[in-house]
């Protein structure tokens, strides 16, 4: 197995060019449906990371598969599937019950970015240009778009406005927001920014797309034809995905802030600033918090009404994985190599669980497990385990 050093991790993270120079908000989240499977990115097109079930009390490792490579990106579940990409660029499809291989497919570069999942197809990204369509049950492609800059951004899926099929909304590393047809690749729109985008298109209200860049913009898009609604400045590029709640968004950036905006506002909502180290993490949210990790070290859990700090969660390394909110705890990876469940209230711990690499993936929620994928290649599969057992392996 290859092992690449940490500082080589770091810089396939999504990232922008260099770094900078030193509305109201919602009432509540969607109402967070029953998960079963998790086929695309923070668990749906608002990009929010919220689970509507309970945390695990004692976790313990159900099976492991090693990818053979490291991976940084979230994985998606589908069908009985895990798929997962790698930094070698290829991406992976586990049966969920057999734990065994069902195919791999090689990309010419880096997967930074969650597949997705839908109608059995695959749709991912690569660090070669290509945004590609895979049959899930055979790995085959299906059709190939090609961009000018790499994929770093997952794709969101949603219904297209006039009822003629699905679309897929994907940012690429050349700052050109696509909509394609998800049956063929063929282009429905395309907007232009002036730098890299990295983050994924959130969806609001099913009429608006909304994403930052490193232009230090938020950008608010129509869906229906991609012409510009809003943009809204920043202080500093935005690294990663925002998420949404109604027309409110949130995310963190470069200059050490997480902000909230009105999707339809020219001005900020609120700003809340950390000391030393900037976000690259995507934000989770609940009815009262804003989670999102840092470079500090930290998770960073943030009241939605005023932007002011409720609570910080402190680890051994970078928080780079991208939280999710349970009912009752927020599960999020350490690059200290440790899973970790806070309690959303007070921040107090619930577990950890050492897993031993490098956690810069998101983990994900799918079939009652956790998943997420480690930087020595591991791909964890996380279970409930018996009452009274110390959280660890099986």
């Amino acid at each position: 197995m290859i092992r690449l050093p940490a500082a080589l991790l770091i810089l396939l993270l999504p990232a922008c060019d260099k770094p900078p120079s030193a509305g109201t908000t919602g009432t509540g989240t969607q109402a967070p449906r029953p998960l079963t499977d998790w086929p695309v990115t923070r668990g749906g097109p608002q990009l929010q990371g919220r689970v509507n079930a309970t945390v695990f009390r004692s976790p313990v490792i159900e099976w492991t598969h090693h990818l053979g490579q490291a991976a940084v990106a979230e994985a998606a579940v589908a069908a009985g599937a895990i798929v997962v990409g790698d930094v070698m660029g290829n991406i992976h499809c586990i049966d969920l019950a057999t734990r065994k291989p069902r195919w791999k497919f090689e990309t010419g570069d880096t997967i930074q970015a969650a597949p997705a999942i839908s109608n059995g197809r695959v749709f991912v990204g690569s660090g070669d240009e290509n945004f590609l369509a895979l049959d899930l049950k055979t790995g085959a492609k299906i059709w190939s778009f090609q961009g000018s800059e790499k994929f770093s951004s997952a794709a969101s899926l949603v219904a297209a406005p006039d009822g003629s099929g699905e679309w897929i909304l994907v940012n690429g590393y050349d700052g050109i927001t696509r909509c394609l047809l998800a049956s063929s690749g063929k282009e429905v729109w395309t907007y232009k920014t002036n730098d890299y985008i990295n983050g994924t298109p959130a969806v609001i209200d099913g009429r608006l797309v909304a994403f930052g860049g490193c232009d230090k913009l938020i950008h608010v898009l129509k869906l229906a034809d991609g012409s510009l609604v809003n943009e809204v400045a920043t202080d500093a590029q935005i690294t990663n995905s925002v998420a949404t709640s109604g027309s409110t968004i949130y995310c963190g950036n470069y200059a050490n802030q997480v902000i909230a905006t009105d999707a339809e506002a020219k001005t900020l909502t609120w700003i809340y600033e950390a000391e030393d180290f900037p976000f690259f993490s995507s934000p989770a949210i609940d009815e009262q918090h804003v989670y999102i990790g840092s470079r500090d070290k930290s998770l960073h859990a943030i009241s939605r009404a005023d932007g002011k700090r409720a609570w910080t969660f402190k680890t051994g390394g970078r928080v780079e994985s991208s939280p999710l909110a349970f009912n009752d705890g927020i599960v999020f990876g350490s690059s200290d190599g440790r899973l970790y469940a806070a309690n959303p209230a007070d921040g107090a711990e619930l577990w950890r669980l050492d897993l031993g690499e490098d956690l810069t993936a998101a983990p994900i929620y799918a079939q009652g497990r956790l998943i997420i994928a480690g930087g020595d290649g591991t791909l964890f599969v996380i279970s409930e385990g018996k009452p009274g057992d110390t959280p660890g392996g099986p």
